[in-house]
Order: structure tokens, then sequence, then C-alpha cells
């Protein structure tokens, strides 16, 4: 059974959600050989504060 987690900031609608799911899913099907029902996608909102990239917080970085 396999599990992906999808870490993105806060921001994505339930429409984009769905789609990725979707998309995701599809991926994992036809490249792992495992079925719908059998894949799992878990999505994580990260608030930027708790995300650094290059050592600086994303929060901090210039929009």
């Amino acid at each position: 059974m396999p599990i992906i987690r999808v870490e993105m900031w806060p921001g994505r609608t339930h429409a984009q959600k769905a789609e990725l799911a979707k998309r995701i899913t599809e991926a994992v099907v036809t490249v792992a050989k495992t079925t719908p029902e059998a894949t799992i996608v878990v999505f994580e909102d990260v608030a930027k504060e708790n995300w650094a990239v290059a050592g600086a917080l994303a929060s901090d970085a210039n929009p």
C-alpha cells in the first residue's frame, strides 16, 4: 500500500488538492502497479515560518 506525503505551504484550494490527489494516484497506479484503492495521498500544509530553504525561513523571504 503506497502512502504518498505531500508537504506544501498553505493556500491551495480543495479543488487543487483533489486534482493533485487524482493525478498522483494515477501516476502511482501506473508506475508502481498498484490500485487506486491501495494508494493513499496525505496532504500536510506547513506554515512558512516552519519551512527553511538555504538556511533562511520562507516566512522571512521576499514575496
